[in-house]
């Protein structure tokens, strides 16, 4: 499998199938997402910044709610969590997708909002690659996601709703969690093919496909 970033929480995957996916699509965030195209597009919830489909062009089929999907070449199964600390009653819900393809397991946390519970990290497990907001303002701050990346303990982390150049929704920039998690555990690259054994242990940054 191999991922490739979009900004914001969008993610490009892409099976050894050819089967493509992009994660939450969006626009209303100061700056466009990149060209891109895809089979499906799943979407953690419906607000704005994470669902504009018709951002992505060749799409055939579109997932948004919580359940268990074949696309293609991938096995996409989702739960429902909380967009906010106080059970959705700020925000509402939204949905936790997992990406399995070629032997890998992707998990995509949308907006993640709420502490880590018990019933929540069973449901998630050890995945291959955690996806995790780390902005805050709409969902879990930098040290809300170091926590969940410390009891997730994934192999490897791309963290993603955080700020970029134009951005105008006020989350904070990346380093508030490279702070929290080691910025000499940090390691950039253009894509992320896996499996990578280099990535193991690390927070991958992926840089934003243009």
């Amino acid at each position: 499998m191999k991922i490739e970033y979009l900004g914001h929480s969008a993610f490009l995957l892409t099976a050894a199938d050819g089967t493509r996916i992009v994660t939450d699509p969006y626009a209303g965030v100061g700056y466009p997402m990149p060209r891109a195209a895809a089979d499906y597009a799943v979407c953690s919830h419906l607000h704005g910044d994470h669902a504009n489909v018709r951002g992505v062009a060749g799409v055939k089929g579109v997932v948004t709610e919580a359940g268990e999907y074949t696309l293609g070449g991938f096995r996409v199964t989702g739960f429902p969590a909380w967009h906010d600390d106080v059970q959705g009653a700020k925000r509402g819900s939204v949905t936790v997708f997992f990406y399995e393809a070629d032997g890998a397991r992707v998990c995509h946390m949308g907006d993640i909002g709420q502490e880590p519970t018990p019933a929540l990290l069973e449901k998630i497990g050890q995945p291959d690659v955690l996806c995790i907001p780390v902005g805050g303002v709409y969902t879990v701050d930098a040290a809300g996601a170091a926590e969940y990346v410390r009891l997730i303990r994934p192999r490897i982390v791309l963290p993603m709703h955080y700020d970029l150049p134009g951005g105008t929704l006020g989350i904070a920039p990346l380093g508030a969690f490279l702070r929290e998690t080691g910025e000499e555990n940090c390691l950039r690259m253009r894509e992320l093919v896996l499996p990578c054994p280099a990535a193991e242990g690390k927070t991958v940054l992926l840089e934003v496909k243009r």
